[in-house]
């Protein structure tokens, strides 16, 4: 276990917490922590697949004499990975991570962090910023939050929806913007800045962020929270199947967990609910459509949400509130995507696999085009490497390509920071194997100094020249030193450890794509949305 020594904080009206101050190996302070901070009431019991609920205001976490003590961590939401004494479906907490010393005039500056996983899986502690507050010039309070995911988070259907006004779709997003509103209330308790909020999230977290960005945007402008955003190896993906197409995977889990379809919707959600998170995990991992995303409901996603970034409303807004946007990838991406879940080695099961995740409309289009005659690429070995490279192309590469277009297209091009990754640090290998590359998450051993790894000290030096120095100005709100000449060029870490801006030479192809999904990208929908 890391030195740490306890760390007390008055939280005003919220009462007293116990946190930590985490030591180095010298017991110096590297920054105060507090785990497991609740946001939202459990959504446990009868509360499983309702709407968050708030804290209420007379809520406190302790008092003077006896301080709440939040020492360890977020609680794991229930997913289909080995960690089964991990999890816990009561989640809906925050680790905080605070600078060492006293704050600016106006309050650190705030970086609400979403962690990764396919959405599916993944938890708030995996993430280590800690050298990064004591090391860099990238002094916020850092807020991570756990969420519900998979069929906890995602689950979807018409019927759910008209159970009672509590249920809801898209309860992951649910989450996520209310452990921001909570932020935004009570970070200055802290000791941070709430008017100075940067979102952002790795993976799954990064195409959360789009979704909260464009969530926050169709709000009035008092009630806005997000001032920039970190978009990081995913981009804003296709615009989600519709609730008819939720609910076939909807009755496909019943199915699977035995429970009549002629049932009430009420009494389905009630047997939903009296079973155990083992058994719901098992019976996701046995079905056609196994992956739990978003869904267009009209409330949370927005119909119509792609052809908002298409038509400029989507630049308009993020130009009328001056939202700043860091975007990129790494080179091999597909390495790691092509791990998850992937298809047998045909191509039959391959669009199979798609259709877990994309409007089958959307999955159509994408065969024709990636795999003219039912061939395989001739770059790629076999049908799972192809998988590999579709599934990054889309989650990333190309939609962030089509994206980035519309919005420079459309006036916002100075708020749009590119970049690409094409180096390694040396402390990936024991993470990745070498032949992998520059694939999915190396990255984050530069973005969260080492991560928990050591960089040495000529990492450390290019780290802040390519992009840490630049980083910890556009959290802080100032001025950034690009380097690019023109919005749609990419500031490149090359191989070799020099700085590249570049012109893009996928956004070609990246466009060909966007605009092929444009065209069966307007998800249907028939049954009407409860707002």
């Amino acid at each position: 276990m890391r030195a740490s020594e306890p760390y007390l904080r008055d939280l005003q009206f919220r009462g007293f917490v116990e946190g930590l101050t985490l030591l180095d190996k010298q017991s110096l302070p590297l920054c105060h922590y507090f785990g497991g901070i609740p946001y939202a009431l459990p959504p446990t019991k009868q509360f499983r697949w309702a709407r968050p609920r708030s804290l209420p205001p007379c809520f406190r976490y302790g008092t003077s004499a006896s301080p709440g003590k939040y020492t360890g961590s977020c609680g794991v939401c229930p997913q289909p990975q080995p960690n089964e004494d991990a999890w816990d479906e009561d989640c809906l907490q925050s680790n905080i991570y605070i600078p060492i010393g006293d704050p600016p005039q106006q309050g650190w500056p705030v970086l609400f962090w979403i962690h990764g996983g396919f959405l599916q899986f993944g938890n708030a502690n995996d993430s280590n910023p800690m050298k990064m507050l004591s090391d860099t010039d990238c002094k916020a309070i850092i807020v991570m939050p756990a969420y519900r995911l998979n069929v906890f988070g995602f689950l979807a259907s018409p019927e759910l929806l008209n159970v009672s006004s509590d249920t809801s779709a898209n309860l992951g997003f649910w989450d996520q913007r209310l452990a921001l509103e909570w932020t935004w209330q009570n970070i200055s308790y802290f000791g941070g800045n709430a008017s100075n909020i940067t979102i952002g999230g790795y993976s799954a977290g990064s195409h959360s962020t789009f979704h909260q960005l464009a969530y926050d945007l169709g709000l009035p402008d008092n009630k806005c929270i997000v001032r920039r955003a970190l978009m990081m190896s995913n981009g804003p993906g296709l615009q989600p199947k519709s609730l008819d197409e939720a609910q076939d995977q909807f009755d496909e889990l019943l199915q699977a967990l035995e429970i009549p379809r002629e049932l009430s919707a009420a009494e389905k959600l009630l047997k939903l609910r009296s079973l155990d998170a083992r058994t719901l995990v098992d019976a996701t991992t046995r079905i056609k459509y196994h992956q739990f995303r978003a869904v267009t409901d009209g409330s949370f996603v927005r119909v119509g949400l792609m052809r908002e970034i298409d038509n400029g409303s989507f630049a308009s807004r993020m130009k009328t509130r001056g939202i700043k946007l860091i975007i990129g990838e790494c080179k091999d991406e597909h390495n790691v995507y092509g791990t998850w879940r992937p298809p047998s080695n045909d191509i039959d099961s391959l669009f199979q696999r798609l259709q877990a995740d994309y409007p089958t409309a959307s999955c159509k289009a994408l065969m024709r085009h990636y795999y003219p005659g039912g061939k395989l690429p001739t770059d790629c070995q076999d049908w799972k490497q192809a998988f590999g490279c579709i599934y990054a192309d889309i989650q990333i590469h190309h939609l962030e390509r089509g994206m980035v277009n519309a919005l420079v297209r459309h006036g916002a091009g100075h708020l749009i920071y590119r970049y690409r990754i094409e180096w390694r640090a040396a402390c990936c290998d024991r993470r990745w194997p070498k032949d992998w590359g520059v694939t999915h998450g190396t990255d984050m051993v530069l973005w969260f100094w080492g991560d928990g790894d050591s960089l040495n000290k000529a990492e450390q030096q290019l780290i802040r020249a390519a992009f840490h120095d630049n980083l910890a100005k556009f959290i802080k709100g100032e001025e950034v030193e690009w380097g690019t000449q023109h919005p749609l060029h990419i500031r490149t870490l090359k191989a070799n450890g020099s700085v590249k801006c570049e012109e893009d030479r996928w956004l070609e192809e990246g466009l060909k794509v966007w605009d092929i999904l444009k065209e069966v990208g307007t998800t249907r929908q028939t049954v009407a949305a409860r707002l």
